[in-house]
């Protein structure tokens, strides 16, 4: 691991507890790294499963939590389904009963079902509802319960939590109805989460990353290819460093913001705010709000272009 050679003193997250889910491979292993390369204690979660959800025979988070012991670090693996109340509880109470604490959490877990909407199944739209916003939801609402009561004995945290959305949820992207509306929902969520936990010491923010993982291999296989030489823009290591310093007390006063970042790029995303508007101070008829909306659309930017389009 890169970093370990540095002096205690100037890692960014030194004797801090990390929960990761989803490290078994991708962003999540990279980000699981990067903390134990700057001091973190990591507790590495992976349900281990295909692609498309379905159980996969390896342990990816045991052979991650090896590769952070062999760099010098200390880690431990999680196998719950943090989708549902007891996997997430559970991957709350790992952090507590193995390290006595718990400082930031990131959200990574996921996985693809793509089909066009009108061709998507009902089962395939919740399975990935499922996996991206209620596995975002369930471990921020147990590790938020924690830093609450540590507030109310009287022990404020420096607490972190990192979501992570996509350019699929900003955006849209074709044949990714499921998927984009998951990621729009973790944007939501992260909002409404900075706003009610910052009274107890937690910073929560969201990163919408493009980077080479199982997921966009498959659905963007010519951008996604490494290089043979050069710096490789896709390496999902690019992104952990953004991931790093937002789960670092160094932090202090960033909340409530998504970033995309990929290669070198960090863009701080602005979201939705008002723009052209027209208040006439009296109802239309439907055909004056139509001439409304075109005067308006005529003078507002244009938006950004949905994945995939031509």
């Amino acid at each position: 691991m890169s970093g370990t050679h540095r002096t205690r003193a100037g890692r960014l997250c030194e004797g801090r507890v990390v929960v990761v889910t989803g490290a078994g491979r991708g962003l999540g292993r990279a980000h699981a790294l990067a903390y134990a390369a700057e001091g973190a204690r990591v507790v590495v979660n992976d349900l281990g499963v295909g692609l498309d959800g379905t159980p996969d025979p390896d342990s990816p988070a045991a052979r991650v939590v090896e590769e952070i012991r062999a760099g010098g670090g200390d880690a431990v693996a999680h196998g719950g389904d943090i989708a549902t109340t007891d996997g997430a509880a559970s991957l709350v109470h790992t952090a507590l009963d193995t390290y006595g604490r718990l400082d930031t959490l990131v959200n990574n877990a996921g996985f693809l079902r793509d089909r066009m909407l009108v061709n998507l199944d009902e089962d395939d739209w919740d399975a990935v509802l499922r996996v991206h916003l209620k596995g975002h939801f369930l471990p921020l609402k147990h590790a938020a319960a924690h830093w609450r009561a540590e507030t109310k004995a009287g022990r404020t945290p420096t607490a972190r939590i990192i979501n992570t959305s996509s350019g699929a949820g900003l955006s849209g992207s074709l044949g990714q109805g499921n998927y984009s509306a998951a990621k729009a929902g973790i944007v939501g969520l992260t909002l409404v989460a900075a706003a009610e936990l910052a009274r107890y010491g937690v910073q929560v923010n969201a990163i919408a990353p493009a980077a080479r993982t199982r997921m966009t291999e498959t659905v963007f296989a010519e951008t996604m290819t490494a290089p043979g030489t050069g710096f490789d823009t896709m390496a999902p290591e690019n992104v952990s460093p953004l991931v790093v310093w937002l789960g670092s007390p160094a932090s202090d006063g960033v909340t409530g913001r998504v970033f995309e970042t990929e290669a070198g790029r960090i863009t701080v995303m602005e979201g939705w705010h008002p723009g052209p508007t027209d208040d006439r101070g009296a109802r239309r008829t439907p055909r004056e709000a139509g001439e409304t909306v075109r005067k308006l659309l005529a003078e507002a930017t244009t938006p950004r272009p949905v994945y995939g389009a031509s």
